[in-house]
């Protein structure tokens, strides 16, 4: 994780002081990149200790589609709850649902992303391709004077990667994302890892995995962002029959908050150690031993299904999350 250490350095050095909507300030730099060869080990940091059980408790709730902070804190991750219930802006918003809800955050755009379809009553052979696809009729209405039909499904993304990998795995387009424009007054926090792409080589029976993040908590965010993309291509691979390789991390804005200086300075003084390597239960099955695509595992995977084998690390550091 000496990558993660260079970038903290890199913001202290060159970057700047910026405001921004939680009222902490941030020292900011546009643009940063990490790159992990995952075959060399797992990206987890050893200069504090990596709650990863929350981490991976999170990524779980997104392959769910949860929407609430109860269901992510059953999957022993709490990081939500400020979300749910802290931020005024979200508690002062018509779209909140009570306590706990967060709208239709990250994993319900990446399985259950709202799609419709506005097409002409005779238009029949449009009509016939969209239910073909598995869009169904929800409405009809009349728009300047022409008969129109509405139509709607729920796009699983994710799985559709997943197909992908199996039936074209020379595609170029086997990506989702979280950034919906037409919900974001809707939910608690809009995505800020939002844009994930699978590049399977049937060559060589490798995948990677890039990530785009829009906007990147250096000192909380990227470990914990970090660990949920080296999982989930860990978790792809496994379900797909490829092994999982070069994971590239891209950052928009990558910022450290000024009541996180104390955590990364002395991060910085220690010496980070060996990289561990990730463990997934036997029970999730594999594509390469055992020849049968089970995608639905996507869902039924448990935190308890992964763990770091030779994990090494500093003792634990704490700092407050900016909502």
């Amino acid at each position: 994780m000496k990558q993660y250490l260079e970038l903290v350095r890199s913001i202290l050095d060159t970057g700047t002081w910026q405001e921004n909507r939680t009222g902490i300030r941030t020292i900011s730099q546009p643009g940063a990149m990490l790159r992990f060869d995952l075959q060399e080990g797992f990206p987890a940091v050893t200069t504090k200790k990596l709650a990863f059980k929350s981490a991976v408790g999170e990524l779980i709730g997104f392959l769910r589609a949860s929407r609430s902070a109860a269901d992510f804190r059953a999957l022993g991750c709490k990081v939500w709850d400020a979300n749910a219930n802290e931020n005024a802006q979200w508690l002062a918003n018509p779209y909140r649902q009570g306590t706990d809800d967060l709208g239709d955050v990250y994993g319900v755009q990446w399985r259950r992303w709202p799609a419709y379809k506005v097409l002409d009553a005779d238009a029949a052979a449009q009509l016939a391709d969209a239910q073909s696809r598995g869009y169904a009729r929800v409405a009809g209405f009349t728009e300047d004077g022409r008969a129109k039909v509405l139509l709607y499904k729920a796009v699983d993304q994710l799985r559709q990667c997943l197909d992908t990998i199996m039936s074209n795995p020379g595609d170029r387009r086997i990506l989702f994302h979280g950034w919906n424009p037409a919900v974001l007054e809707e939910i608690a926090l809009p995505a800020c890892h939002l844009l994930y792409q699978f590049l399977p080589n049937p060559i060589t029976r490798e995948i990677s995995l890039c990530l785009y993040i829009r906007s990147n908590d250096v000192g909380l965010g990227t470990p914990f962002n970090l660990t949920e993309g080296a999982v989930l291509l860990h978790l792809v691979g496994r379900l797909t029959g490829y092994t999982p390789r070069w994971f590239t991390y891209f950052i928009g804005d990558a910022h450290i908050y000024e009541n996180q200086l104390d955590m990364l300075n002395e991060q910085l003084r220690r010496e980070p150690y060996a990289s561990p390597r990730l463990a997934i239960s036997g029970r999730v099955p594999e594509y390469a031993k055992t020849g049968v695509y089970e995608p639905e595992w996507l869902e039924k995977v448990e935190p308890s299904d992964f763990s770091l084998v030779d994990y090494r690390h500093h003792e634990p550091l704490t700092a407050p999350m900016a909502v």
